[in-house]
């Protein structure tokens, strides 16, 4: 008697070795934390503290214009820094205007 065993596919071993890679990505992700896996994932975040600035001005919110702290990361920041904290009241003052934060008058009084 001739018996075959009934194998994998290619297509589903191959799917099996993907799954597996992105499970340890995953887990080294969340346990070494995301900056050291991957540093060139977010270089450059001044669009999104610009809008996210702009947003809490429009909506008046106080919390998040005056206090929230942010973290603009660039390549262009003075003093050769590759990230700065601040609030949107400390990034819409100089030498940060050039990133297009605007002030947010009588809201931080």
């Amino acid at each position: 008697m001739d018996k075959r065993g009934q194998g994998l596919s290619t297509n589903a071993i191959i799917l099996i070795i993907l799954g597996v890679v992105v499970l340890v990505v995953l887990i080294v992700g969340f346990t070494m934390g995301w900056d050291t896996i991957a540093p060139w994932l977010s270089k450059d975040n001044v669009q999104n503290i610009v809008t996210s600035c702009e947003v809490a001005c429009s909506t008046q919110n106080v919390y998040d214009y005056c206090s929230r702290e942010r973290e603009l990361k660039s390549d262009d920041l003075p003093d050769n820094q590759k990230e700065v904290s601040g609030n949107c009241t400390f990034f819409s003052t100089d030498p940060y205007k050039k990133y297009g934060i605007t002030e947010c008058p009588g809201l931080c009084s």
